[in-house]
């Protein structure tokens, strides 16, 4: 089942709209949906590693255009919308007592979420309806996802058939551990 998974993956990642696909699912991850974009762009580079750089900048235009989204849920959409999400995520009942503390080190929080596992939709939101600087939340996410997409970016690109082989050979241990990251991010921002 797995390697039938990562089959569909890599032919879905070379397909003619993959970039759009991306492009989406980058927007939509940093407003509100729980996947993060690199299901999509590490197969995207694996799979034609001289595109890296094209794939790195549309997951990265695209999850700060998605960020900024996010941010307006936040500013203007609290109740109606923010407050759910958060809900979701477990976040609601800290939300009050975050906001106090939040623009303190906000720029620093949109740059740890921005990098890590932890779910940058939390962040985005937050950062919105705490009211931080909307220039120094726009600078901390081109940041932040910059190093993320480009670094993945790069390491796919100059290593990227020894890194499909390695994948290939360990496909349950690679899908393990990505959803171990991925289970360890919600697992977080439930102890945040």
């Amino acid at each position: 089942m797995i390697r039938a998974l990562y089959d569909w993956t890599m032919r879905l990642a070379d397909h003619p709209r993959s970039l759009r696909a991306l492009g989406v699912v980058s927007f939509i991850e940093s407003s509100f949906f729980p996947i993060p974009p690199d299901v999509l762009m590490i197969p995207m580079i694996i799979a034609r590693p001289s595109r890296a750089w094209v794939v790195a900048t549309v997951a990265l235009v695209t999850s700060v255009l998605g960020g900024l989204f996010g941010y307006f849920i936040g500013a203007v959409l609290w109740e109606a919308v923010g407050q759910p999400i958060l809900d979701f995520y477990g976040k609601t009942h800290a939300a009050e007592d975050f906001a106090a503390r939040f623009n303190q080190y906000g720029a620093w929080a949109v740059l740890f979420a921005g990098i890590t596992p932890f779910p940058f939709k939390v962040i985005t939101i937050m950062s919105g309806w705490t009211g931080l600087s909307l220039p120094v939340f726009i600078v901390s996410a081109i940041v932040a996802r910059g190093l993320r997409f480009f670094v993945v970016a790069g390491l796919l690109w100059q290593f990227g058939a020894p890194i499909r082989d390695f994948i290939e050979r360990r496909l349950g241990l690679m899908f393990t551990l990505f959803m171990v990251l991925l289970i360890g991010g919600f697992a977080l921002v439930k102890y945040l």
